[in-house]
């Protein structure tokens, strides 16, 4: 919006001329999310506590979260008000921001939906599962419709890059003639979809763990976005030139200043958590813009500590039904599985953060290990 509104006026005042610059905006977005955080947060964690609107504690997770019991949840509004609203503010309107602000508002509404009926109307399970599936699978088919349709990824919509190869783009269509190419490239971003909510929502158990994650993820794909959106740059590195994509950009900043400034009350003793409404939003707003950039099979990189607390709960699951009750870990998913072996709450998180820096450095890395 102000790119639209201040820019023309760079003939007038040169200064005005900043607003050209992608750097100059994702870092005003940034620094604007982290205000947002910080007016919204005590406000809306005040009105939290006011309805008695808090965390329900499993009663069969570690003894030390029972303490945790009535603390105000939802508070994943402030980080979608606190990436959103900067957004729109300082990017431009591309298909690639309109794509990923849709992400953000969709599942937020369907975590929102889930939080509300848990602790306002007092469903123990919330929301179905299924009910999440079909919200995610639904989004899923749209951005996968979209991408592959639309005009502006005709002669890339289906490719993905492949780390540490250089010169090769693997064609997620599996070659197929069309219309069937569609099929297959749908499933695979429902199923990236699905699997990123899900992964972020798995991850959010210990104060400050998964939006200190998100923070980093969002900072990493800030760069390889800016990178992407550049042709000297893509060029240099041998990667897909994506027109327009440099604005996700701002959008990334924004997450990560969003993350960072709801950070500043998650962290632990956390004062407020995200619940379904942040933690569906920011898994579907990353693995959308790994989607939108053709980096699909970085996820698995950038979003490593995603992946593997997700594969705790899976082969916990598949291993206790196969032997009849034994475990692999100690508890799933992987957090409270070193909690359980004497770490505490802190020493996970931040040795799970330290984690998710070196991933998203060899990440970054693999742009020039080809």
């Amino acid at each position: 919006m102000l790119y639209y509104l201040l820019y023309p006026l760079h003939k007038y005042i040169t200064g005005f001329n900043l607003f050209q610059y992608i750097s100059f905006r994702a870092t005003f977005a940034a620094m604007t999310a982290l205000l947002i955080s910080v007016f919204l947060g005590p406000r809306l964690i005040r009105f939290l506590r006011e309805k008695q609107i808090g965390q329900e504690v499993r009663k069969d997770g570690p003894q030390t979260h029972l303490k945790k019991q009535g603390t105000p949840t939802m508070g994943g509004l402030i980080i979608l008000a606190a990436a959103i609203v900067p957004t729109l503010l300082w990017a431009q309107a591309t298909i690639y921001v309109a794509l990923v602000v849709l992400a953000t508002v969709w599942m937020g509404v369907v975590g929102f939906l889930d939080d509300y009926l848990k602790v306002i109307k007092k469903w123990p399970k919330g929301l179905y599962g299924r009910y999440k599936i079909v919200g995610q699978v639904l989004f899923g088919l749209i951005l996968g419709s979209v991408i592959f349709f639309a005009p502006q990824f005709k002669d890339f919509s289906t490719l993905t890059t492949v780390p540490f190869v250089k010169a090769f783009e693997l064609d997620l269509g599996f070659r197929l003639e069309y219309p069937f190419n569609y099929i297959p490239y749908v499933l695979i971003v429902v199923f990236i979809i699905t699997a990123t909510s899900n992964s972020v929502n798995l991850t959010d158990g210990l104060d400050g763990l998964a939006v200190g994650l998100v923070a980093i993820s969002a900072m990493t794909w800030g760069v390889i976005s800016y990178v992407s959106g550049r042709t000297d740059f893509s060029h240099y590195l041998d990667i897909l030139y994506l027109p327009g994509a440099g604005e996700l950009t701002v959008y990334c900043a924004a997450l990560g200043g969003a993350a960072l400034g709801f950070l500043w009350f998650n962290a632990h003793p956390a004062q407020v958590f995200m619940g379904d409404t942040g933690s569906l939003a920011l898994g579907s707003a990353l693995g959308t813009v790994a989607i939108l950039l053709k980096k699909e099979l970085l996820l698995v990189i950038i979003g490593g500590v995603f992946v593997a607390e997700t594969l705790s709960v899976i082969l916990q699951v598949w291993y206790f039904k196969r032997t009849g009750g034994k475990r692999i870990f100690r508890m799933a998913p992987l957090h409270h599985h070193f909690e359980l072996k004497g770490w505490s709450e802190p020493q996970v998180v931040v040795r799970f953060w330290i984690i998710g820096i070196l991933l998203a450095l060899l990440s970054l890395s693999t742009f020039k290990i080809r």
